[in-house]
């Protein structure tokens, strides 16, 4: 299994370096597609967040491939490359034989040309390390080897094995990877000081790089090739190449078909004497998981060779590859590029030694009781074996697997999507149950989805019928039931909402308002029978105008008799003044008559 860590652990000749795989959190869509494609569950899911678990990942890179929004990064090693470029070491190109899928377009002469461009010393093919391999599998089975004999030759399987199956360990080939047995064949041509970066579509290789610093100094994918040539300003097919410009130490020949399924086992069956064996190929950890599983327990009649292969066709669809033309046309590429191999070729020995014991590094999978399922499995709403209806839209093949990754701290309740459908229904179904008005919700074709029984009593005896014969009457046509329906017709059309506090129908008036829940999809209303309480709003109304009108008339008499008393008090006074003064006028002249004697 990998060992390195994320964000920590110094490997690679002091280079800081975290695990291959990575999330940027802020990009994930808690959408789970990660977890479905991942074969061994290696995923965390932590508010709604799913990070790779290094210590459960194969690195298989399915993940990475699967995202939808490109949240599961590869580790770039970009920088450590060009820095290794820039230093005194000469540095070499592994380039594997998937290349000429994602350069369709470009010759190898140019190819390399590109290469040598960014710094390379050389170029070599990561196939010849692919035929040494190959001899070295061919020796083993013709010298009456295990009757099982599995291939080691992708890494992601290989860890697999290792980590899942480990019973099965002793039938790993006991050999390097083609990969690491270039690298050696490299180093014993070059130098034990050269630097070696490999350039492929596989993410499992930068495990091998970190497990492997003495050999490898970086695994890089092919859009990590695709970045560096864009910085340089690199265009491979414009490049004319030189003299130079040719695969060192020589070019590969059939090794050059292991990108392809079969294309290991046809370059070991060409040599003589295993006409006896069985090969097989395995193509992605289900299927590897699936053929194999118990197979320890039995005898096989014959020699078996299986070829282990984590991406489903093959290294051609890697998961850090870009073609998008259908994978037999780039399965030709390779075929047609390589050498096909000699019939009855003679088993010879490897030409360096490429041995490698693999030991298991079996994952550590608690064992829980049922107790532990039980309970975890109610916080899910799972209650019974029927309930458990393994949906797998959490990620997680069956009920019982999200309960598991719930134990171990990998998963959340709120990844079931069954329970929280239920969940959220019981709480819809008790709003519109407990709400006092009538609630109804329609298609774009005013056909009910939902409704409570408040809306089925507001409309008469036979709707109540049709509701309790249906409870939320799905389907109903809601044009027979509600006498206004071209308010949800304009609601629906114009994508407003309606409100009406009074509308009158018949004796009737209800208090509607019509939204929208969906743009031209979706509406919902919500209606008052407001007739009682309208009905005295209008008798108080009535009554309040009939004691202003009353009031008025009061007014208005008390003005009027106002008016006449101030007419009888005008008359008086002015009586009563004109009196007073006939009085002193006649005083006044019997006293100047008696003056006057």
């Amino acid at each position: 299994m990998p060992t390195s860590l994320p964000d920590t652990g110094t490997q690679g000749g002091g280079m800081l370096k975290h695990y291959p795989i990575y999330t940027i959190e802020t990009e994930c869509q808690d959408c789970y597609r990660c977890l479905r494609h991942c074969p061994v569950k290696a995923i965390q899911v932590e508010s709604g967040r799913a990070t790779v678990v290094p210590e459960l990942c194969i690195a298989c890179g399915q993940c990475v491939a699967a995202c939808p929004s490109h949240a599961k990064q590869v580790r770039s090693d970009l920088f450590a490359v060009f820095k290794l470029l820039r230093s005194s070491r000469p540095t070499y190109v592994s380039l594997a034989p998937s290349w000429v899928t994602e350069f369709p377009d470009v010759s190898p002469q140019a190819m390399i040309a590109a290469l040598r461009r960014l710094g390379f010393s050389g170029v070599s093919e990561t196939a010849l390390g692919a035929q040494e391999v190959s001899a070295a599998v061919a020796q083993s089975l013709s010298q009456g080897g295990p009757r099982l004999l599995l291939s080691t030759a992708c890494p992601a399987a290989v860890d697999f094995i290792r980590g899942y199956m480990p019973e099965l360990v002793p039938n790993l080939s006991p050999l390097l990877s083609p990969l690491l047995s270039h690298c050696r064949l490299l180093r014993r041509a070059y130098g034990q000081h050269i630097g070696v970066v490999f350039f492929g579509p596989c993410v499992a290789k930068k495990t091998e790089a970190d497990n492997h610093p003495g050999l490898l100094d970086a695994a890089m994918t092919f859009t990590d090739l695709r970045a560096m040539l864009r910085q340089e300003d690199i265009n491979p097919a414009a490049l004319i190449p030189g003299p130079a410009d040719v695969f060192m130490p020589q070019p590969a020949r059939e090794g050059a078909l292991y990108p392809i399924e079969g294309g290991m086992s046809d370059t070991v069956k060409a040599y003589a004497g295993n006409a006896q064996v069985c090969f097989t190929t395995l193509s992605g950890i289900p299927t590897i998981e699936s053929a194999l599983q118990g197979i320890q327990n039995h005898v096989l009649p014959r020699p078996v060779f299986v070829e282990m292969l984590a991406c489903v066709g093959g290294c051609v669809r890697g998961p850090c590859v870009s073609s998008h033309r259908p994978r037999l046309l780039d399965q030709l590429d390779v075929f047609n590029r390589s050498a096909k191999p000699a019939p009855e070729t003679p088993v010879r020995p490897p030409a360096l030694s490429i041995a490698e014991r693999k030991n298991p590094a079996p994952v550590d999978l608690p064992v829980y009781s049922e107790d532990q399922y039980v309970k975890v499995l109610r916080l899910i709403g799972k209650f019974a074996p029927e309930d458990e209806i393994n949906c797998g839209g959490c990620g997680h093949e069956t009920c019982r697997g999200l309960a598991r990754a719930m134990l171990e701290g990998l998963a959340e309740p709120s990844m079931c999507v069954h329970f929280l459908r239920k969940r959220a229904t019981r709480k819809a179904n008790a709003l519109l149950r407990c709400i006092p008005a009538g609630v109804v919700i329609a298609d774009n074709k005013l056909h009910i989805i939902e409704c409570n029984e408040h809306f089925a009593r507001l409309f008469g005896e036979e709707v109540l019928m049709a509701y309790e014969a249906s409870p939320g009457m799905e389907g109903a046509a809601l044009e027979k039931i509600v006498p206004f329906i071209a308010l949800f017709r304009r609601a629906l059309e114009t994508e407003t909402d309606i409100h009406r506090d009074a509308l009158r129908q018949d004796d009737r008036v209800f208090s509607v308002t019509i939204f929208t829940i969906e743009p031209r999809s979706v509406i919902g209303g919500v209606i008052f029978d407001v007739t009682g309480s309208e009905l005295r709003r209008e008798e108080i109304a009535h009554r309040a105008r009939e004691i202003i009108r009353k009031n008025l008339e009061t007014v208005q008499e008390i003005a009027c008799r106002l008016g006449e008393n101030m007419a009888d008090t005008e008359i008086l006074l002015r009586s009563l003044s004109e009196g007073f003064s006939s009085g002193a006028r006649a005083l006044t002249e019997k006293e100047l008559r008696g003056r006057r004697a």
